[in-house]
C-alpha cells in the first residue's frame, strides 16, 4: 500500500501488514520485487493482499498482470468521464468504484452510469464475469460492504470457471519475460562500453546528427549485439 501514515486504524491492526515499496525508477510504478512480495505475503498466511498503484500511466497495466482482481478507483466530477479513463484500463478492470461519492452524489451517479454503459459495450455477452460499477465513500465507509461482496463473488466465479488458475498461469509466463527484459536492460545499462558511448550518442540523436535507429545499433554493437537490429 501507499502512505502508511494515512491509515490510522489499519496501521495498528495486528492482522494487517503494510509495506510502502517505492518503485526506485522502475517502469510501471511498482517495485522490482512486488510479485515476490505478494507470494511472500501469501506464504505468511495473509489471505488478502492489496497492491496500490500511483494511479497513472503504465502502472495499471503492470499491476493488472500480477493480481487476481483489478479494481479501478475513479472520482466524480473529474471532467469528461469516458475520456478521463483510457480504454485499455476499462478493458482490464474487474470492478470500477467511484470513490468520494458523498462529496458529489449527482456527479457520482452520473459517472457510474457512464462507466456501466461503456463496460456493457466492451464486455462479451458470454463472459462469466461482468465488471460492476459501484459508488463508494472511503471516508464515510459507505458502499464498502457491497464492494467486498463483489470482490468475493468475483473470486468464486473465477475459480468455478477455471479462469482463476488460467490467469495465474498467464501471469507467471509474463513474470518470466518481465524478469528477462528487466535483467537484460540492467546489464545493458551497466555495460562499461555502453556507458562510455551513451552520452555522445544521446547528444548526436538530440541534435539530429544521427538517427535513433543508428544510435541503437551502435549501442547494441557496444554490448556485443551489433546484428540484433
Amino acid at each position: 500500500m501507499g502512505d502508511k501514515t494515512r491509515m490510522e486504524k489499519l496501521a495498528v491492526d495486528p492482522c494487517a501488514f503494510i509495506r510502502p515499496s517505492p518503485s526506485s525508477g522502475v517502469l510501471g510504478g511498482v517495485a522490482r520485487a512486488t510479485r515476490e512480495t505478494i507470494l511472500l505475503c501469501e506464504a505468511a498466511g495473509y489471505d488478502v493482499v492489496l497492491v496500490e498503484t500511483v494511479g497513472a500511466g503504465q502502472s495499471e497495466y503492470v499491476v493488472a498482470d500480477m493480481v487476481d482482481l483489478f479494481l479501478v478507483l475513479m472520482l466524480p466530477g473529474a471532467g469528461d468521464m469516458l475520456q478521463g479513463i483510457k480504454k485499455g484500463v476499462l478493458e482490464l478492470a474487474d470492478i470500477i468504484a467511484v470513490n468520494k461519492a458523498d462529496q458529489a452524489p449527482d456527479q457520482g451517479r452520473r459517472a457510474a452510469r457512464d462507466y456501466a454503459s461503456a463496460l456493457q459495450i466492451m464486455t462479451a455477452a458470454d463472459a462469466p464475469w461482468k465488471p460492476p460499477v459501484l459508488s463508494i465513500s472511503g471516508l464515510l465507509n459507505q458502499g464498502l460492504d457491497d464492494l467486498w461482496a463483489q470482490m468475493q463473488q468475483h473470486h468464486k466465479i473465477m475459480i468455478k470457471s477455471g479462469l482463476f488458475h488460467e490467469r495465474r498461469q498467464e501471469q507467471t509466463i509474463k513474470w518470466m519475460w518481465a524478469m528477462v527484459e528487466d535483467r537484460l536492460l540492467s546489464r545493458f545499462r551497466a555495460n562499461p562500453e555502453v556507458k562510455a558511448a551513451l552520452p555522445d550518442l544521446m547528444a548526436d540523436v538530440k541534435d539530429d546528427r544521427i538517427t535513433a535507429t543508428l544510435a541503437a545499433e551502435k549501442l547494441l554493437a557496444h554490448f556485443g549485439m551489433g546484428d540484433f537490429i
